[in-house]
């Protein structure tokens, strides 16, 4: 069979995602050491330690609300005879240090916004806006319930289908390009006391600065989750295939199956 390949990833996506991969797991990591420091996370334009919280980290769990649950490895361990609020294995630095990790997070916070706004601009006036944005066919609550099908039973798109974006990826990408990189920017710049002097609005836009703090996670949680289930399915669809497109921009289209042999009925 002819081997048939198409140019999947255009350049400014492929140099957004690699630079996007790196800036937001260096700030989600030091942003866990950041959150180490006062692990409690508050709604309102107050929080400490008296104030009740929504969201709590104890040795070997989490509270969300009226929910405790497992740290799973990340919250709460005891490791090497010392308690940390988060695994060392998923801060940087690796052992306490909130300047060093306030370093970090705001000098790839650059890294973040800066192309992340040439990005979104990009995006918005150029042809990738076409790629992305659903039709009104895609989001009908039949065909998105008939992708979560296919991708659950591991069918994944072949021939045509296979070079363009499914609805599952594009509501993924829409809200980490439009919701949730957008929200963790809006609500650093809320928690910033200097920024606050220049754009003041941005405290009532979230209802103060424990709001915006909470906001903030629930938004890094939601990349990581993304992250999270973007590496599943590259393993699961084909990671050689899948990666090198993100690196060349050229994507091996899997054939369709072949149609099965109609049997002859003797007369």
């Amino acid at each position: 069979m002819a081997d048939t390949r198409t140019y999947r990833h255009r350049l400014p996506t492929r140099l957004w995602h690699w630079t996007n991969a790196l800036s937001v797991i260096v700030m989600l990591m030091s942003g866990l050491m950041i959150l180490s420091a006062h692990p409690r996370l508050y709604w309102g334009k107050y929080g400490a330690n008296s104030d009740s919280a929504w969201f709590e980290i104890s040795p070997g769990h989490v509270r969300v609300g009226p929910l405790t649950l497992p740290g799973l490895g990340i919250f709460g361990v005891i490791k090497d005879g010392r308690a940390y609020t988060v695994n060392p294995l998923f801060t940087i630095p690796t052992h306490y240090d909130l300047a060093g990790s306030r370093q970090w997070h705001f000098a790839f916070a650059w890294i973040l916004v800066v192309p992340g706004i040439l990005f979104l601009g990009w995006t918005l006036w150029g042809r990738h806006k076409r790629d992305l944005w659903p039709t009104r066919a895609e989001i009908a609550p039949a065909n998105i319930a008939h992708d979560i099908s296919q991708h659950a039973r591991l069918r994944f798109p072949t021939g045509q289908a296979a070079t363009r974006y499914n609805i599952l990826q594009k509501l993924s990408y829409c809200a980490v390009i439009f919701l949730f990189i957008p929200g963790v920017i809006l609500t650093g710049i809320t928690m910033s006391p200097g920024l606050n002097a220049a754009w003041p609005w941005l405290l009532d836009l979230f209802g103060g600065r424990q709001s915006a703090r909470s906001i903030h996670f629930i938004c890094a949680m939601g990349l990581a989750a993304f992250i999270i289930v973007h590496l599943v399915m590259v393993i699961l669809a084909g990671p050689l295939n899948e990666v090198r497109s993100m690196i060349s921009g050229w994507y091996r289209v899997p054939p369709d199956p072949a149609p099965e042999p109609v049997a002859e009925v003797t007369p």
